[in-house]
């Protein structure tokens, strides 16, 4: 089979949710498949080949176009030209011996139009942007708009979600009829680190992109609280919060639209460390020296890093709402994410019973042993 891949979500030299699950996803099909074709494209008018992974395969061919993006989205956007149609013209293999395409597969939603022949494989990480628009900027809203979502849902064959809460989502809200359709595709881990003992343990972590829905404020300010509840026991018991555990919260990820006030709460929050944006191997170093995770999104599709932490022994806190009980099952605290109170007793109460931090621990570490991208990888061949 010929299968294309949208890989434009790879074209940043800082690789986020879809990007990762994207990039995890082809490294597990092509370390499987060695005999369908597979063409992968992406278009920039710059060159961002050096961001591009580089998959050295006999059936992996690259497709690049040089349009300027709007340009090209408008025309996809019209039905101009067909992305099928210009992947064929455009690839450097014979033209005769690929003239046509039998799938094409998007890894998440972008400007899309194909002929009709061509059979449409979409994954929708999550409907966060028709949930929780006021947590967009005006331009967020007008790109998904644009998109046409429920369009490129009836025109897909097959929709894939991460989770079955994406899966309802998905249904309800776009009405979709043959329920078959809509196929869960769960991701996996990209590695695994073994729960160390005798951890340096230093910090709290967060990891993940700085927007409103992450409701990474609400952290900071549980934070500040949970520093009050330890100064407190600390003067009516007269010991630390917990034997090697300290008050120090670290923050990773990229800065993302409507971040400008939760950074300056951070900055005005002493014991508060934001890095910035984290690549794989600080990312391990992170989740190996932490004390404890802690994510507190308001709407997650899935929530990967909250399965990174649990397989890297790290125990976890998030909230209880949309997908990410399904991630957790029973081996995470679970929290109202807009209660701050409520969000520090946890934090503490995870430091400092030792006994119940353990049972996460252990409970993480088999729970996040469910998900594996080889798994998914095979799934998705099993589609084609």
């Amino acid at each position: 089979m010929k299968i294309a891949v949208d890989i434009r979500c790879l074209m940043s030299p800082v690789r986020t949710g879809v990007g990762e699950y994207t990039y995890q996803l082809l490294n597990a099909v092509f370390a499987i498949d060695k005999t369908n074709q597979y063409f992968l494209f992406y278009n920039s008018s710059k060159d961002v080949s050096q961001y591009i992974p580089k998959w050295e395969r006999e059936n992996v061919h690259y497709v690049s176009t040089h349009w300027p993006n709007k340009i090209l989205n408008l025309f996809l956007w019209l039905g101009i030209i067909g992305l099928d149609r210009l992947i064929v013209k455009n690839n450097n293999r014979t033209i005769e011996q690929f003239n046509s395409l039998d799938y094409f597969f998007s890894p998440n939603l972008n400007f899309t139009s194909l002929s009709k022949n061509t059979k449409l494989i979409l994954t929708i990480h999550d409907l966060s942007f028709e949930f929780m628009s006021e947590c967009l900027t005006w331009k967020q809203r007008l790109w998904h708009w644009f998109l046409r979502p429920k369009k490129q849902c009836e025109r897909a064959d097959i929709i894939l979600t991460p989770s079955e809460n994406t899966a309802r989502d998905v249904i309800e809200s776009y009405k979709v009829r043959k329920v078959h359709k809509v196929i869960k595709l769960c991701p996996g881990v990209g590695y695994r680190l073994s729960a160390i003992s005798n951890k340096n343990e230093k910090h709290i972590l967060y990891l993940g992109t700085l927007e409103p829905r992450k409701n990474v404020e609400t952290l900071v300010l549980a934070y500040k609280k949970l520093c009050t509840l330890a100064h407190l026991s600390r003067q009516s018991t007269g010991s630390r919060i917990s034997s090697g555990h300290t008050c120090t919260l670290i923050i990773a990820g990229d800065r993302g639209w409507k971040s400008e006030s939760v950074m300056r709460l951070i900055e005005n929050t002493p014991g508060v460390q934001y890095i910035g944006y984290v690549d794989e191997v600080k990312k391990a170093e992170l989740y190996q020296n932490a004390s404890l995770f802690v994510f507190p999104s308001l709407y997650e599709g899935f929530g990967l890093p909250v399965l990174e932490a649990m397989s890297a022994g790290v125990p976890v806190i998030t909230s209880n709402r949309s997908s990410l009980p399904e991630v957790g099952g029973d081996a995470v605290y679970y929290v109202n994410p807009n209660n701050v109170l409520e969000l520090a007793e946890a934090m503490k109460l995870v430091l400092t019973d030792e006994k119940l931090r353990q049972n996460v621990i252990q409970k993480g570490l088999e729970r996040a042993k469910v998900f594996s991208w080889d798994d998914s990888a095979k799934m998705l061949l099993s589609l084609f």
